[in-house]
C-alpha cells in the first residue's frame, strides 16, 4: 500500500491507542463517585458509562443499543472507504485527516460498545457501555425568569461527559464546516488560447 493510503489510517490508529489507555487508565484508577480536579470546578475527569452515542446520549433498550452499534459498524467502513477514496482522488490533505479524525473515532467508541461487554461487564457481545471522562461545566446558572418555558430552571454549558473519541469526530467535524470552501475547492483548467497556439509555432 502507498505511503498517502497509510498516513490517514496511522495517524486514526494513534487515536484509538490514545483513546483506548484514556478509558483503561479510568477504568483501573477511577470510579462512579470520584472526580479527578485540573481546572478547579470548569474541568474534571469524572468517570461515566453509556450505552449509546457521543457525549452520553443513547437509544432506549437493548434493541436501540443492537441498532446503534450496527449503524456504528456500517459507518467506520462507509467513512474508511470515504478515506481510500479521497485520497486516490487527490482531495485536501486537511481534509482527508479531518475524515481519518472521524473514522478514528467512530471506531474507538465501536471497540467498547462491542468488546467491553465481554471483557468488563459481562454481557454478550454488542453489548458493552462506552467509558466517557472528561467534564467541562465552564458556565452554570439559571435562565431568567422572563424566559417562556425555560424560567428559573438551571442550565450549565458544557453538560455533557465525553472521552477522547468524541472529541477526535468533533475536530473533525467542526474543521470541515469552517474550511468546506478550501477543501471542497474545484480546480478549474485554464482555457486553451489555439490562437496563442499557432502564433508561437
Amino acid at each position: 500500500m502507498k505511503l498517502q493510503y497509510i498516513k490517514p489510517f496511522a495517524i486514526a490508529a494513534l487515536i484509538v491507542i490514545i483513546d483506548q489507555i484514556i478509558k483503561t487508565w479510568v477504568r483501573t484508577h477511577m470510579n462512579f463517585e470520584t472526580e479527578i480536579h485540573f481546572l478547579g470546578r470548569h474541568g474534571m475527569l469524572r468517570y461515566t458509562e453509556n450505552n449509546g452515542m457521543a457525549f452520553g446520549w443513547e437509544l432506549g433498550g437493548r434493541a436501540g443499543k443492537l441498532v446503534l452499534t450496527i449503524f456504528r459498524l456500517l459507518a467506520v467502513l462507509s467513512i474508511g472507504y470515504c478515506i481510500v477514496y479521497l485520497v486516490a482522488h487527490k482531495f485536501n490533505r486537511g481534509l482527508i485527516v479531518c475524515v481519518a479524525l472521524i473514522f478514528a473515532g467512530a471506531l474507538g467508541n465501536i471497540i467498547d460498545s462491542t468488546f467491553y461487554g465481554l471483557i468488563y461487564q459481562h454481557g454478550g457481545i454488542f453489548e458493552g457501555r462506552v467509558v466517557d471522562m472528561f467534564y467541562f461545566p465552564l458556565i452554570e446558572g439559571y435562565y431568567p425568569s422572563w424566559l417562556p418555558f425555560l424560567h428559573d430552571r438551571h442550565y450549565e454549558f458544557f453538560e455533557p461527559i465525553f472521552n477522547f473519541a468524541d472529541a477526535a469526530i468533533s475536530i473533525g467535524v467542526i474543521t470541515i464546516l469552517i474550511f468546506q470552501k478550501r477543501y471542497f475547492k474545484h480546480e478549474t483548467e485554464e482555457p486553451i488560447n489555439l490562437n496563442n497556439e499557432i502564433a508561437e509555432e
